[in-house]
């Protein structure tokens, strides 16, 4: 299923890096596409929403 986030304090690619790295030790077969212009994170998982959810924002970024 692919989730779809919105997370506006994501500013940059190290952002994005540490979303990805986030979300992958949740779901290491995830396939993550964040664009810092769009605020928007997609994932594709098999993991539960919560799941993925709770990774990004104990990573520091709080899902808006």
């Amino acid at each position: 299923m692919t989730l779809q986030f919105k997370v506006p304090s994501m500013a940059c690619s190290a952002c994005v890096d540490t979303i990805s790295q986030a979300v992958k030790a949740v779901d290491p077969a995830a396939a993550i596409a964040a664009d810092p212009k769009t605020k928007l994170v997609e994932v594709e998982t098999n993991q539960p929403e919560t799941s993925i959810k709770q990774a990004i924002e104990a990573a520091g970024y709080p899902i808006g």
